[in-house]
């Protein structure tokens, strides 16, 4: 299985991948074909696919913040049972994300992550693809690391429309397996920052925004 990087819109292996995700994920969290060309260009915006016997099996997308030393983990995808894509994904970013840490001179603080919340909603079908199963994904990144914080979270709907998309956990995955809370003030820049594509903002978004605001912390509890 190849780990290989998309950068354009017009590389073939990127129309699997979006026909991939529109087979996985719910509409909403699924931007349209054209309007990945800016953010496939962007450097700092790193999309990856395994690729196994010419065919896009999976796929991740994540990104790093030199000025705050975290990433995020926009997705990951889990095409097809029985090849061990899941970890293949994981393990490769978190050493491409290593690195990019070692450069700017740190260890990885860690790592954001939307997390589908099972308990809250159970619309989504993820393309029949058991790996995707929300319950089975909640457990596998617990497994890894991640906590969710804690506060009822909603995200800008991806389609522009200004709906909130409700359903899902914000969670991290600490470097530093004691840290116990985040700051305030670096959840909500990193929203911000993260969201700021997006200038239709649903009035749940910018409530829970300002909430973040008027916090000095956010505590991490267990998936």
């Amino acid at each position: 299985m190849e780990f290989t990087r998309i950068t354009s819109i017009q590389d073939p292996l990127f129309a699997q991948m979006h026909k991939l995700m529109q087979d996985i994920f719910p509409p909403e969290e699924v931007l349209d074909f054209p309007l990945w060309a800016e953010p496939l260009e962007d450097p700092g915006i790193r999309v990856f696919v395994a690729v196994h016997e010419g065919q896009v099996v999976g796929a991740t997308e994540y990104r790093y913040y030199e000025d705050w030393n975290v990433a995020m983990t926009d997705f990951t995808i889990i095409g097809r049972e029985g090849l061990g894509i899941g970890a293949f994904l994981a393990n490769h970013r978190k050493l491409d994300l290593q690195q990019l840490a070692a450069a700017n001179g740190k260890a990885l603080f860690g790592m954001f992550a939307e997390i589908y919340n099972p308990y809250l909603t159970q619309d989504h079908a993820f393309g029949g693809i058991k790996p995707m199963d929300p319950y089975v994904r909640r457990e596998v990144l617990s497994h890894l690391g991640y906590q969710r914080l804690d506060f009822p979270y909603v995200h800008p709907s991806w389609q522009g429309d200004g709906e909130a998309v409700g359903g899902l956990d914000l969670c991290f995955m600490p470097g530093d397996e004691s840290l116990a809370e985040l700051p305030a003030s670096l959840v909500s820049d990193f929203l911000n920052r993260y969201y700021a594509v997006l200038p239709n903002k649903p009035q749940e978004w910018l409530s829970m925004v300002e909430q973040l605001n008027a916090c000095e912390s956010v505590a991490l509890r267990p998936l």
